[in-house]
């Protein structure tokens, strides 16, 4: 990047997230750092109404809903030396010909975990506490329940199962670090003395499952772990069981859960499904030991800015001449989210 000139950016993603991604605030310190036109935001590489900015641009900053940075597009913006990712991920935003280009590429995921990871803590807690199911008990009967029937309430020492050391998962082991619970966390590609060190018990997947009594899916949506939570995997958790999935629904067989959920044998707080949204006459969205949520686990409303600083942040560093500073790499893709 020249020092002299501020890098020419190109916004690029559905024109609806801009303002919450950039508030006036943060809009105005792109603009001190980029030139850059914020009433342009790009929705199809190819229109030709775009090509002269596309040609200049040195800088993408993109969102949800920036189309796919193929070939064509990177033959039209021959100036381009950086894409800021103001989500989380980019497995679909760009291909082969990017990475033979040599284009530095950075992400927000980290900052879009922060929510996740906050969602999830207090899931966990609501869910020890039986904090669903009693609710619905009271406002059916509308009397408190007799002490007797709160045994097994509680989070004094409850094992919470973690699957996936994501970023998200990563966080969530941290903010469960100060509470009485015992944390168990399984993934393939983290060793176990790593496992340890971040504060968790390393288990096998199966393993995690009979020993858990809140399971809490953050592992990504890969070939490698489509369905992974199968009928015969749902039916280790205990009796009285939690599953919740911030994830992808894709990582849960469906089918499988519906019967454990409808059966009463098992509970879950689940903000994403397969399909996304289920369809409207899914038995989930009645039963009382379901929570839904649409997909709000992640960034939303002023959460949004956040993930805009972390492109501020990233092309503060770019201007600066030095690299980002939450790059993603290419190697990283094939077991990454």
């Amino acid at each position: 990047m020249s020092e002299s000139m501020p890098p020419r950016a190109l916004f690029a993603m559905n024109p609806v997230h801009l303002p919450e991604l950039f508030p006036p605030r943060l809009m105005t310190r792109v603009q001190q750092l980029a030139q850059v036109d914020p009433t342009l935001v790009v929705e199809d590489f190819s229109d030709p109404a775009v090509a002269e900015a596309l040609g200049g641009a040195e800088v993408l900053v993109t969102g949800w809903g920036c189309p796919h940075i193929g070939a064509e597009t990177l033959a039209a913006a021959p100036r381009l030396r950086a894409v800021l990712h103001a989500g989380g991920s980019v497995r679909h935003l760009v291909g082969e010909s990017f990475w033979e280009r040599g284009l530095a590429l950075s992400s927000a995921v980290h900052a879009n975990a922060l929510p996740v990871a906050e969602y999830t803590l207090a899931m966990i807690l609501l869910a020890g506490k039986d904090a669903f199911g009693l609710r619905e008990r009271f406002r059916a009967e509308r009397v408190y329940p007799a002490p007797t029937e709160y045994a097994g309430v509680g989070n004094l020492g409850r094992r919470v199962g973690l699957i996936g050391a994501s970023r998200v998962g990563r966080r969530v082991v941290e903010l469960l670090r100060p509470l009485d619970l015992s944390v168990a966390l399984y993934d393939p590609y983290v060793e176990a003395a790593e496992v340890a060190e971040l504060g968790a018990v390393p288990l096998e997947l199966d393993e995690l499952l009979r020993t858990s009594d809140i399971v809490s899916v953050h592992a990504p949506d890969i070939p490698q772990t489509r369905r992974m939570l199968s009928r015969e995997r749902l039916a280790l958790i205990p009796d009285g069981g939690v599953l919740i999935n911030t994830s992808r629904g894709a990582l849960v067989d469906h089918t499988a859960l519906t019967g454990e959920l409808v059966s009463g044998r098992l509970s879950a707080v689940l903000d994403v499904t397969d399909p996304e949204p289920l369809p409207a006459d899914s038995p989930l969205y009645g039963l009382p030991n379901v929570f839904l949520t649409p997909h709000i686990a992640g960034s939303l409303g002023n959460e949004l800015a956040r993930l805009g600083g972390t492109v501020i942040s990233e092309l503060e560093r770019l201007t600066a001449g030095l690299p980002p500073a939450h790059p993603v790499h290419r190697a990283e893709l094939a077991i990454s989210a």
